[in-house]
């Protein structure tokens, strides 16, 4: 059974495949992303494609980038649970 999936993704078109990419993220970022994911009926990993997604859309929206300031260090303080 796990041939067969692994030959119908082999045949759909390069630009519908999904990469596999490993991602590390804090504890704090982990939690709000989950929570919010739980909110929106998504799993972790459909939350996280689905806002990279939306950021990407902006981006070609706008003609720049999200933020102006990504390359300055996260503060998650406001991530810290009550």
């Amino acid at each position: 059974m796990a041939a067969q999936k692994k030959e119908d993704t082999l045949r759909q078109p390069p630009e519908t495949q999904k990469k596999q990419v490993p991602l590390r993220l804090s504890a704090k970022l982990y939690n709000a992303i989950a929570a919010w994911a739980e909110d929106d009926f998504r799993s972790v990993n459909g939350q996280i494609e689905y806002l990279l997604t939306e950021c990407v859309k902006q981006r070609k929206k706008n003609g720049g980038y999200v933020s102006t300031e990504l390359d300055k260090p996260f503060d998650l303080d406001f991530l810290a649970e009550k």
